[in-house]
């Protein structure tokens, strides 16, 4: 297998709204809130729903390099009700195999409700459920020994059952890179993802505010410095300045692609990673590993939702 994710796993539902939605419900445009089951059925109960679809950061790169023709696999925690198993078919239609047996769990499979505002930004409010209890347990050794690169995302990253969930698996992988996920996380955990960063990381994904929060940069000169002092594979998304990798001393940058239709940023990140990584297993260069990035997060973000159509 090339790539294994673990990530949350979780049912996205899409719903577009005013910007006086997002300030009168004191959530921060751009970024993820945790709630209770109850705030999330509370907000859901006011909204129209665009479209339901499996989710889940790391889950959405995987299925975008599965679509790119590899072979790949998926960790994730679902209950055993509608939305487990609307999830699991989810990935096995795009060709992805689940390492997870679910079961019925006292909480319920994990929804994430994706605020779109009239300037395509998304606002994610999420329900973690059951995913956010994975544990060591739920993680099939085999299955990480078997793949070239495992792939994480900081959504995941918690203390207690989650980490040990993370550390069981960075310590049997091959090579293991990950997302910062969101400047919620980066704030939330700085200590522990700056230590993963610097010593456990091949490679680490970001975009820009998140990976300058985390080494408290003034400017972006500070993150190519960083990335050469720890000697390790840094990419940044950078908007409309593009993307760029720090691979030890080289410093390799890939410009945006030009007059997009953006009609919803959910995915961008995630499939810009899952681009790369594409490149990256597949034995391409630097560069083109930016661009097949740029190309699959362009393609995503002038479409709604974070899946594109196999």
């Amino acid at each position: 297998m090339k790539i294994l994710g673990i990530g949350n796993a979780i049912v996205d539902v899409i719903c577009k709204v005013e910007d006086k939605f997002i300030t009168q419900n004191n959530l921060t445009k751009s970024t993820m809130k945790l709630v209770d089951e109850a705030e999330f059925k509370k907000l859901l109960s006011t909204l129209k729903i665009e479209e339901t679809v499996s989710g889940g950061s790391v889950a959405n790169s995987i299925v975008g390099l599965s679509q790119l023709g590899n072979k790949v696999g998926f960790i994730g925690k679902v209950s055993d009700d509608d939305l487990g198993i609307k999830y699991e078919e989810g990935l096995k239609k795009e060709n992805v195999q689940f390492f997870y047996s679910k079961k019925k769990e006292a909480i319920p499979t994990g929804t994430c409700l994706i605020l779109i505002t009239p300037d395509s930004e998304r606002t994610m409010v999420t329900f973690l459920g059951t995913a956010g209890k994975i544990s060591e347990n739920d993680i099939d050794i085999s299955a990480v020994k078997s793949s070239e690169i495992l792939f994480l995302e900081g959504y995941l990253w918690d203390e207690g059952d989650p980490k040990k969930a993370f550390e069981k698996a960075i310590n049997n992988s091959n090579k293991v890179a990950m997302s910062l996920s969101d400047l919620f996380c980066v704030d939330r955990h700085k200590p522990h993802f700056l230590e993963l960063v610097k010593n456990k990381l091949d490679i680490t994904f970001a975009n820009e505010q998140e990976i300058m929060s985390l080494i408290s940069a003034k400017k972006f000169d500070d993150v190519i410095n960083f990335a050469k002092e720890i000697n390790k594979n840094i990419v940044v998304t950078r908007g409309e300045k593009g993307a760029i990798a720090i691979d030890k001393n080289k410093v390799v940058e890939c410009s945006a692609e030009k007059n997009l239709k953006i009609k919803d940023l959910t995915g961008a990140g995630d499939l810009f990673a899952g681009g790369f990584l594409h490149g990256l297993i597949n034995g391409k260069s630097t560069k083109e590993c930016l661009k097949t990035g740029t190309q699959m997060s362009s393609k995503i973000i002038q479409i709604i939702g974070a899946r594109l159509n196999s």
